[in-house]
């Protein structure tokens, strides 16, 4: 579906931007893949590996999603969007808060109206765990960049595009990611823990980018799609990457949870589950829609019961430590234990 189609990542610099141009240019044979990023310098670095010369299809195109008319002309022509630019750090976004609403909330608009407009056929948008039930502003315009993209697919009019959500929580090895900062304290013999209790969902960059192709290719619109993923707890996180270092508790930052949710016991009163990941269905869809969307990803297990909580801290799969360490020796290169 992909092959000698032109595609355009928004944030197509950052860690999933990387991982989803090397999936692309090894299976596709794209007519064009557009990386779209307001970063000279990553772009630069990122040619070095995938050069933008012929018969490279590959182009690198600076601009920022808050620019709409800079939107509207890398667009152009464009077949599909990935959307992965966002500002993701909750403290920067509590300090800053109007600044992660430029990007996450004006900026998403300024995506759906320049694909609206741009003979787009389908827009996948990332969104996080801390979009469900948000207690800081970073999760509050994810959530409301969520409704948006949604929600664009009641007014596409006669346009032949459709417009998806993929959630999922922390992607292994990410900027922001506990690992990285655990690797670096390890050699101190101490490592820092907010709280004990915490637990987090888990997903590979890899992972996390066949869903997002997964679904651009399968969408039916409407869709905000939730991964079957499993949960690690950090003290075994923190037990995999340093077991002789002594622990610190150093106590739960400004918006940050214990437990993360994908699904809250009020989505679940709209959601559907199939083999390797939940739906949650528009709030205004039709049976028509709900219906098309199941078959769009059959077969259907079953309508999610009322009451029904996707948690880390109640997940049914927990990594053990040994898992932990095989995945960071298989997915973080260079960090083996």
């Amino acid at each position: 579906m992909l092959t000698n189609k032109i595609i355009l990542i928004t944030g197509g610099t950052g860690s999933l931007g990387r991982k989803l141009v090397q999936i692309i240019m090894s299976r596709y044979m794209p007519k064009k893949l557009i990386v779209f990023s307001r970063d000279e310098l990553k772009q630069h670095e990122m040619s070095l590996i995938y050069p933008s010369v012929e018969p490279s299809p590959i182009r690198y195109f600076l601009g920022d999603v808050r620019d709409p008319d800079r939107l509207k002309m890398a667009l152009e022509g464009v077949d599909y969007v990935i959307h992965a630019a966002a500002l993701k750090q909750v403290p920067a976004a509590e300090y800053n808060p109007f600044e992660a609403v430029k990007t996450n909330v004006i900026g998403g608009q300024n995506v759906i109206e320049a694909a609206l407009y741009g003979g787009v056929k389908g827009v996948v948008a990332l969104s996080t765990d801390k979009a469900c039930a948000p207690i800081n502003l970073y999760g509050s315009t994810k959530l409301t960049s969520d409704k948006l993209f949604i929600a664009a697919n009641n007014y596409r009019g006669h346009r032949d595009i459709r417009f998806g959500v993929v959630r999922y929580g922390n992607v292994m090895g990410s900027r922001g990611s506990v690992i990285p900062h655990f690797m670096k304290q390890r050699s101190a013999g101490e490592l820092s823990i907010t709280d004990e209790r915490m637990t987090r969902f888990n997903i590979t960059l890899t992972e996390g980018a066949e869903l997002v192709l997964s679904a651009l290719t399968s969408m039916h619109g409407g869709e905000l799609f939730v991964p079957k993923l499993p949960s690690y707890r950090i003290l075994d996180m923190a037990r995999a990457i340093a077991p002789e270092a002594r622990i610190k508790i150093i106590g739960i930052r400004p918006g940050e949870k214990i437990h993360e949710e994908m699904i809250t016991p009020t989505d679940s009163l709209n959601a559907l589950e199939f083999s390797k990941f939940f739906v949650i269905l528009p709030a205004l869809g039709d049976k028509s829609v709900v219906d098309g969307i199941a078959r769009a990803h059959g077969p259907l297990i079953k309508a999610l019961d009322y009451g029904f909580s996707y948690n880390s801290g109640t997940n049914d799969r927990f990594l053990r430590i040994d898992e932990i360490k095989d995945l960071i020796a298989n997915n973080l290169d260079g960090w083996g234990l």
